[in-house]
């Protein structure tokens, strides 16, 4: 029995031999990581299934998940708070949502070859479980959780940007979409307590091929011309352009 936490929280988990432990150190080399109690690690890949098949009562990595899902929120959300200081509630939910998502935390488990290390029982492994999306993901979770603990909150903050970066800064250089148009009301409502106001400047092509041509004007001030091939893309540029603009101020 292994005592792991600060409230001194008892998990049981499988001995350590010695092919096991070089696994536990490949990762830890693969993912840049270095356990101080490697048992917690061994921890973090334990699957439901593998415990349930195992000889003696053993903990799983469920509880590990719960808490790596949290702390992955938690610094997902600083980051953008102050990556993105003038961003509205809604847009930063959307962007946390994506990179905390089960897409993203695949992508992260599979670069970390998280799927060579989880233990699994039989029945998990030959219905191709160590590839199950949702598995790998909810391990990816427990690990986080497992380092957390282990090396406390600078230390799993560094590994989970550095795992997810790339992923927020997709976003950034708008690679998903944005709904410009909401988020520049949003933004406008709140400084100014008013709505922008959308005109047609023109409309040219014939009718199976247009482009329009928009403004939004705020206050007093005209910004555009948005292009698109309907009106709603047209508004979606002009609105583009007005919140480029006070964002950066």
């Amino acid at each position: 029995m292994k005592l792991f936490g600060s409230k001194n929280i008892p998990f049981s988990v499988p001995k350590i031999d010695g092919v096991r432990k070089r696994e536990l150190i490949d990762f830890q080399q693969i993912s840049s990581l270095k356990f101080k109690d490697e048992n917690l690690l061994n921890l973090a890949f334990c699957h439901r299934s593998y415990t349930n098949e195992y000889p003696h009562p053993i903990d799983n990595n469920e509880k590990l998940e719960f808490l790596g899902d949290s702390v992955l929120g938690l610094i997902v959300a600083d980051y953008l708070y102050h990556l993105y200081p003038d961003s509205a509630e809604g847009e930063l939910a959307k962007i946390k949502s994506y990179v905390v998502s089960e897409i993203s935390l695949v992508k992260v488990a599979r670069k970390l070859k998280i799927d060579n290390y989880i233990l699994i029982g039989k029945g998990e492994e030959y219905s191709g479980g160590r590839n199950k999306p949702a598995l790998l993901a909810d391990c990816t979770e427990a690990v986080i959780g497992a380092y957390f603990l282990d090396s406390g909150f600078k230390l799993v903050t560094e590994f989970v940007l550095a795992q997810l970066k790339e992923e927020i800064e997709r976003v950034d250089e708008n690679r998903y979409y944005r709904d410009y148009k909401t988020l520049l009301q949003e933004m406008i409502q709140k400084k100014y307590k008013c709505c922008p106001r959308y005109n047609v400047l023109s409309v040219e092509g014939p009718d199976h091929n247009r482009v329009y041509h928009m403004e939004v004007k705020i206050n007093d001030q005209i910004f555009g011309p948005g292009t698109g091939s309907n009106k709603k893309k047209a508004e979606q540029e002009a609105a583009r352009i007005a919140y480029e603009h006070y964002r950066s101020r």
